[in-house]
């Protein structure tokens, strides 16, 4: 069926109000079919000028307008309300998604999908009204068309089955052209995000340069360009073989049917009529189906994504994130935990992290190194509930993580990953916490000269990596959690704020009974550490739990 992925998904978002607006729409097109037999009636009875006939007209002119209106408001009001509403779902179902799927996704498909895919929709959502109303009227009027005459109305069907099985043909192509346009459009935000990431490189090296605008940016847009014409032109065609239908089919009636007496002249004029009627509501449903069209790719596009858009579910119920009793030990324990990338991965042997075992106390200062790939970032998307552990127990305060607690357990982390993304608000903390606590953090972080906390915003993010992460690091403050896990921190720290985090920051967390990860590769300081963990292609390699011992190279 044409449009029926989107359909349903209208009807989906609320069924009562889609039963409502169908039962008034197809009140109106009963009605404009009341309208169009009132006046062919007239037309063949032009002496019939009785009060009943003109009253009968009144009445139904104005219970078609009542009706079309009354379907208008409650269209424009569901389509405006489901426009809000999927956004705000959309972008809770992301958040809801798991973490790796996303990321083997990618984050331009996952940009094109929150802009073009979500624009389609809505544009579509908003040629709905449009449709479902003009769809309406064009159904009264196949009514009348029936009621004047059977066999030319079985003959006017047969012809329009033949439109619409070749449009299905067309319909099929259009909507494989326009998914590979979408997916040319995703390549090319890539290149974009390329030029934007690496303009630094691009602008110190002339051949590289070139190359770049003349390769990979000419040849990401000229394969999107080739799909959009492709897809324009078969909606071209599409608009074009609706139209001969339309005026064919008005041919036959008019020329055809008469010639072989298949219609008497009184059923032929309200033919005519009918027909002229309905030319601007086919014309309308015409123009409005590429809109819906793409619409449906969209939704389509939206669920490769692994985000289902059928209902939208209630938020998930978590429990109630406190503190953790002082002194129960171990805080995190895990046993023979495993983890793996999958087939989804583009390595052609999936990196595994794991089997590995460990037990973290409160207080303590535990240091994970290992050279590059060696498995840190995702030992610590594991640690931290973003992965899920593909075997193995994980147990925090003694509690057995599954996936029914998994995010209560994250909210006992603060994590500052090596790539990570600073907001200017300090989202989810109160006024009166971030009142009290963020300058003395700015003092502590010494960046009271540069920021100030105005209504929960940083003043400015204009500063050396450095800093940033010195931001994110009063972020990580505020939120008080039992677990702070810092990857690489201190990489971009100079050698005087570096003594600074080691002997003082992590100090100070250990002594307030935080239990500190930290990924780093400054050996000098793992004497201050409880434990060591070396790790080397996922495995861990060496684990040194003596504060003295020194780690191998």
């Amino acid at each position: 069926m044409p449009f029926g992925r989107f359909f349903r998904f209208i009807v989906q978002r609320s069924s009562s109000m889609a039963w409502l607006m169908l039962c008034v729409g197809i009140l109106s097109g009963l009605l404009s079919a009341g309208v169009l037999a009132l006046i062919n009636y007239v037309v063949h009875h032009p002496s019939d000028h009785s009060l009943l006939v003109l009253l009968g007209f009144v009445g139904l002119v104005a219970g078609k307008i009542l009706a079309q209106l009354g379907s208008q408001v409650l269209l424009v009001r569901f389509s405006q309300d489901t426009i809000l509403d999927l956004s705000l779902s959309l972008c809770a179902k992301i958040l809801r998604a798991p973490l790796l799927r996303s990321e083997q996704r990618g984050a331009n498909h996952i940009l094109v999908t929150l802009t073009d895919d979500v624009s389609w929709v809505t544009w579509a959502i908003q040629c709905f009204p449009s449709f479902l109303m003009n769809g309406a009227l064009v159904l009264g009027c196949g009514i009348f068309l029936a009621w004047l005459s059977w066999s030319v109305f079985l003959a006017v069907l047969g012809v329009a089955v033949v439109s619409v099985v070749v449009h299905q043909w067309l319909h099929t192509s259009v909507r494989d052209i326009i998914a590979a346009s979408r997916d040319a459009r995703a390549e090319l935000f890539q290149r974009f995000r390329s030029l934007t990431d690496g303009l630094k490189e691009l602008l110190m090296h002339r051949a590289r340069r070139q190359e770049f605008v003349d390769e990979e940016v000419r040849g990401a847009a000229e394969l999107y360009r080739k799909t959009n014409l492709e897809a324009t032109r078969i909606q071209a065609l599409l608009g074009a073989w609706n139209a001969v239908s339309l005026y064919s089919l008005i041919g036959f009636i008019i020329f055809l049917f008469p010639s072989f007496g298949l219609i008497s002249s009184e059923a032929l004029t309200g033919y005519i009529v009918a027909m002229i009627y309905m030319m601007g509501p086919i014309s309308s449903l015409i123009s409005t189906a590429p809109t819906l069209e793409r619409g449906q790719v969209a939704l389509e596009n939206i669920e490769r994504l692994g985000i289902s858009l059928d209902v939208c579910p209630e938020d998930v119920q978590t429990r109630e994130v406190v503190g953790l009793e002082p002194g129960i030990s171990p805080i995190v324990q895990w046993t023979d935990v495993v983890f793996s990338y999958g087939q989804d991965n583009d390595a052609e042997t999936p990196f595994t992290l794991g089997p590995i075992s460990l037990e973290l106390c409160p207080g303590e200062l535990v240091f994970i190194i290992g050279g590059n790939g060696s498995g840190k970032s995702t030992l610590v998307k594991v640690l931290s509930g973003l992965y899920q552990p593909l075997r193995g127990d994980v147990k925090l305060a003694g509690t057995m993580i599954t996936d029914a607690n998994r995010e209560w357990y994250r909210e006992h982390f603060s994590v500052i990953f090596s790539d990570f993304y600073l907001f200017k608000k300090l989202l989810g903390h109160s006024d009166s916490q971030v009142h009290s606590l963020a300058p003395q953090y700015l003092r502590l972080l010494h960046l009271d000269h540069k920021v100030t906390v105005r209504d929960r915003t940083f003043s400015t993010l204009d500063l050396s990596q450095g800093q940033r992460k010195r931001l994110a690091l009063i972020t990580a403050y505020l939120e008080d959690r039992s677990i702070y896990v810092f990857d690489e921190w201190a990489a971009d720290q100079d050698p005087q704020y570096k003594e600074v985090f080691y002997k003082t920051l992590l100090p100070d967390l250990r002594a307030r009974g935080k239990t500190v990860i930290v990924i780093t590769h400054d050996d000098r300081y793992f004497h201050l550490g409880n434990q060591v963990i070396k790790l080397d292609d996922g495995k861990v390699v060496e684990h040194v739990k003596d504060s003295s011992a020194r780690m191998t190279t």
